[in-house]
């Protein structure tokens, strides 16, 4: 089997995502960002190119572990990403929240671990936005192009962001970026893993190596090849592959707004388009 890291060029991507983020802070009129910590790659990733690109005191992390799912390891790395770049933090735990709403749930059940795991993701997005309101901050997601693609996120969660900087690197992409910058190596390199409920592991889940994913994901959409000549060419079995395809497929409702059917004259659904000109008589 034969897999590659999408070629890339680092340097110009990185200044398009300074730029980026700069632009994008700047044309909304905020005074910054605030970034979820989970001290896992994504999010040690972004936080630096965010303080990079805007200094450290326009930039915020929040940390929210929950006592049940987040191993300590995780917010230590978290701590000491933000501690290295002199932003300012708070640790804010959640298990209180999460069972605050669990309890007001007359249907909640414990063993979905997928419900419940959202319920801390849509938590965790609830503070972000909080934080940025108070503050006049833009919330700053860390999803990166193979999550994006999979749907491997929490729509309304932390799907639910204002910018998504690293949102065109492919994980493999993001792991040899997050060493160019400088991140300590056992955060580079750490597995993928939401933390959503105990012992949960991206790759696991998945059921296949982001390596494998991203060379078929690249493959595919950027190089438009078709599925037999990904399996000719990498030797990956055509199951694996057609299934990498159908689960990006199927999670197209994840990147779109949510469908309107027309019904009038002007639709947000079918014919909206910004900047909006009217029509002079």
């Amino acid at each position: 089997m034969k897999t590659i890291i999408p070629p890339l060029d680092y340097n110009a991507a990185l200044n398009r995502i300074l730029e980026f983020i700069r632009d994008k802070v700047s044309d909304a009129g905020l005074s910054g960002v605030v970034i979820g910590l989970s001290g896992g790659l994504d999010s040690s990733v972004t936080v630096t190119l965010a303080t990079k690109a805007l200094g450290r005191d326009k930039v915020y992390g929040l940390i929210m572990p929950d006592k049940r799912t987040t191993p300590k390891e995780d917010v230590d790395d978290a701590i000491e990403v933000a501690e290295m770049l002199g932003i300012e933090y708070y640790i804010i735990e959640i298990s209180g929240i999460y069972d605050s709403i669990a309890a007001s749930i007359p249907f909640y059940n414990p063993d979905n671990n997928i419900a419940n795991g959202n319920i801390r993701a849509r938590t965790r997005m609830i503070i972000l936005y909080y934080f940025a309101n108070i503050n006049r901050l833009m919330v700053c997601g860390t999803s990166d192009k193979s999550e994006l693609l999979l749907g491997y996120y929490t729509k309304y969660g932390d799907g639910g962001t204002d910018i998504l900087p690293i949102g065109d690197l492919y994980k493999t992409q993001v792991r040899v970026l997050g060493k160019k910058i400088g991140l300590p190596e056992r955060i580079y390199l750490k597995p993928s893993s939401p933390r959503l409920w105990p012992g949960q592991m991206a790759e696991d889940e998945l059921g296949v190596s982001y390596e494998i994913i991203d060379t078929i994901l690249y493959y595919y959409f950027d190089l438009m090849m078709d599925e037999k000549w990904i399996h000719k060419h990498t030797g990956i079995s055509s199951e694996l592959i057609s299934k990498i395809i159908t689960r990006v497929l199927r999670n197209e409702h994840k990147r779109v707004l949510p469908p309107i059917p027309k019904v009038g004259g002007f639709s947000l659904s079918t014919e909206w388009w910004m900047p909006y000109m009217p029509a002079i008589p």
